[in-house]
């Protein structure tokens, strides 16, 4: 069976055509794996920053409390000290201090044990639904040219202060 040219080309046609299909197919499959990786690594950098956000607040809650033991120490030090000495005294002004204090240690106690964190978060949510605009960054968000250019001048720089 001899081929002749035209039956060469026709054949050879034939066989790329026969293995370009399933290699079309086997593109379309790492796409698809490509993606669905890629999918997987974002859900893994959302749980991971979520994560280490929950972990910073727990250690400003922890924070709190913290130094609410120390204060309030102080405080009831101070309010009975002030008390006592009003009292031998007869000078009631001397207790006055004990307002501004008592205001301080009423936050203190909000912000380690009470409802400080849930009300900070409603207004937050407040802000970002009704007063969006103020949200905005200066220059706006930063994007991949403007990182670049900002990279290239620095680079621009370091290399004309090695000179």
């Amino acid at each position: 069976m001899s081929l002749t040219r035209n039956n060469r080309s026709t054949v050879s046609a034939t066989m790329g055509f026969l293995l370009s299909k399933p290699m079309d197919a086997n593109f379309k499959k790492q796409q698809e794996l490509m993606l669905h990786n890629s999918r997987l690594q974002m859900e893994r950098q959302i749980l991971m920053q979520n994560q280490m956000r929950e972990r910073q607040m727990a250690m400003q809650v922890a924070w709190s409390r913290e130094i609410l033991k120390y204060f309030g120490a102080f405080f009831t030090v101070v309010t009975v000290g002030l008390t006592v000495g009003a009292i031998k005294r007869k000078k009631p002004f001397l207790l006055a201090p004990i307002v501004p204090l008592g205001c301080i240690f009423a936050y203190q106690m909000d912000s380690a044990y009470g409802t400080l964190i849930y009300r900070i978060r409603g207004e937050a949510e407040s802000i970002m639904t009704s007063e969006h605009d103020r949200l905005d960054l200066p220059h706006g968000t930063p994007t991949f040219d403007s990182i670049e250019k900002a990279r290239r001048a620095r680079s621009s720089l370091a290399s004309f202060l090695e000179k």
